[in-house]
């Protein structure tokens, strides 16, 4: 992570565009649903997108004005416009008050009906910021405070079009995201070692050993919540909605093969953030590409 050299670029680093990949999870309830073709819901999913963006990049600079000391500690973070003094305390302020206001304001007036969206994002937002605040320092519950801003997302995406999405797909949504996340810390502290707890406070209450435990029993129902939704005969279930059943249910397949991948590589130490694995693994690209390929044709062909 380069330091950036002026104020312009101080800002735009500090709002962490590599990040926005994460507010694409938008778009999986209404492809699920088959939806996603609709003029209307289009409208409504990019709606949505730039709300969560506008909400995650306000509470990005919030975080990085509280951890702007821990993060002169990192290693990479240290690089970071806030922590580096680039761009200064009252704009980052600002800016950040400006962002989640933008966020608040679209999501109040998007959507197929009501305010869905702007509660789903005003929850993203409190439960952020009490992150950020206090929460951050609970052992385990920082895991599911931190995976609830990729599920809300998730949620996001099918209350701004109104969508009627499987409880398997809420499940699946959820721990997917837990996974993620403690997959994060793992590489967090294998990559810190014994200054792991100067960096982040809560990394001291790890061991190496409970979040292998953790990553293995997480993975475990994040396969099992998957196939339960793929092979599911209910109403909102993918086999039932869909005629192409067959390439629906092999969707698992890539799905297992990227998380033994993940697992892989976070046991030899070198894994690390969502969007790090997303733009830098060639094989979870692969992985990726493959499970969209028979996503979409399930659903379309």
């Amino acid at each position: 992570m380069p330091q950036p050299r002026n104020l312009l670029t101080g800002v735009v680093s500090a709002l962490r565009p590599r990040q926005w990949v994460k507010n694409g999870l938008v778009i999986i309830a209404p492809a699920a649903a088959g939806q996603i073709t609709s003029g209307a819901t289009l409208r409504h999913t990019a709606e949505a997108f730039v709300a969560f963006t506008l909400a995650a990049s306000g509470l990005y600079l919030i975080n990085d004005l509280r951890d702007r000391a821990a993060d002169r500690l990192h290693p990479t973070k240290k690089f970071r416009a806030i922590a580096a003094g680039v761009v200064p305390l009252p704009l980052a302020l600002v800016l950040a008050a400006t962002l989640l206001l933008g966020a608040l304001a679209i999501s109040w007036y998007a959507g197929a009906s009501g305010h869905d969206l702007f509660y789903v994002v005003a929850t993203y937002i409190t439960l952020t910021m009490a992150y950020s605040m206090a929460l951050k320092r609970q052992p385990v519950i920082e895991f599911a405070i931190v995976a609830s801003g990729f599920f809300l997302r998730a949620l996001g995406g099918a209350v701004v079009s109104d969508l009627y999405v499987s409880s398997w797909f809420l499940a699946v949504t959820a721990f997917a995201a837990l996974f993620l996340v403690i997959g994060k810390r793992t590489a967090e502290l294998k990559e810190l070692g014994n200054n792991a707890g100067a960096h982040r406070a809560v990394l001291a209450e790890y061991s190496p050993e409970f979040l292998r435990s953790a990553l293995t029993l997480v993975a475990s129902v994040v396969v099992t919540t998957y196939c339960l939704w793929a092979f599911d005969v209910s109403p909102t279930g993918l086999s039932n909605v869909h005629h192409r059943v067959v390439l629906i249910r092999l969707t698992a397949v890539p799905v297992v093969v990227a998380i033994l991948h993940i697992l892989r590589r976070l046991e030899r130490g070198d894994g690390g953030a969502p969007e790090d694995l997303v733009f830098s693994d060639h094989t979870l690209l692969v992985l990726g590409l493959s499970w969209a390929v028979l996503f979409v044709l399930g659903i379309h062909a």
